[in-house]
């Protein structure tokens, strides 16, 4: 049985907050989970991550059980689903003007049994947190390929001017570059997704050392949330913490 946390907070700076994030699960026990972070400094960055939140929301809980029987299904619903929000945010932008230019990043992961498959989009990101903390997404970043091409190291990266701008998001333009991800919890007991107002305040190491802590999940949720404002908190700031242990929320 899965336990699990969602924060999200608009940070100190902010006047909006951008993010959103959403957990459902069907009577078969299948769990989705969303974090979408609103393009920040674009126009209506709120509006395109709730509409991918409450439209994949939306079609989680009406498909048919079909749709999600076998691995396969269920990575198939993933990137059809996604793709055709990714259209939807963009002609809806097209349309309304105070709209043009929006986008959002995402991950969205289907979590049964012990294991699970996530569709991830720019930069917020996922871990898998267990003795070992492991990054299983690769931020759709500037910087990442400058390191890809080896102008940069990936140490330079980590202190980039650039290091924030991103070279995929959900819903500016008509087609979607997706990257489908598959990831057990054979050797983890946490799964972390966040958006990068957290990861990009807190280092990795200290994630986990909070998120391994004997505390209760809902602490450990408002315990990242604390320290990433007090470190500045410039961004949103919005995580899911989902644990496959009987512990306490």
């Amino acid at each position: 049985m899965f336990q699990y946390v969602i924060e999200s907070d608009m940070g100190k700076v902010r006047a909006v907050n951008e993010d959103s994030v959403a957990v459902l699960k069907r009577p078969s026990g299948l769990i989705l989970a969303i974090v979408a972070d609103g393009m920040g400094g674009h126009k209506a960055g709120d509006v395109a991550s709730k509409m991918t939140v409450d439209q994949l929301s939306r079609y989680f809980l009406e498909d048919d059980e079909t749709e999600f029987r076998t691995l396969d299904n269920k990575r198939e619903w993933l990137s059809k689903r996604i793709q055709t929000i990714n259209q939807n945010v963009f002609e809806h932008a097209t349309k309304h003007s105070e709209c043009k230019g929006m986008g959002t990043t995402l991950i969205a992961a289907l979590i049964e049994g012990s294991g699970g498959i996530l569709c991830h989009i720019g930069d917020s990101r996922a871990y898998l947190i267990n003795d070992a903390i492991q990054q299983i997404t690769r931020d759709h970043s500037y910087v990442n390929v400058l390191v890809d091409s080896g102008e940069i190291s990936q140490e330079e990266a980590e202190a980039h001017p650039k290091k924030n701008w991103i070279v995929r998001a959900l819903g500016t333009e008509a087609g979607i570059e997706r990257q489908i991800i598959d990831f057990s919890f054979v050797d983890a007991s946490y799964l972390l997704m966040c958006s990068d107002g957290l990861s990009n305040k807190i280092p990795k190491e200290e994630l986990a050392s909070i998120v391994r802590a004997s505390a209760p999940l809902s602490q450990k949720g408002q315990e990242l949330i604390t320290l990433a404002n007090d470190l500045g908190g410039e961004d949103n700031i919005s995580l899911i913490l989902l644990s496959s242990l009987d512990e306490v929320v």
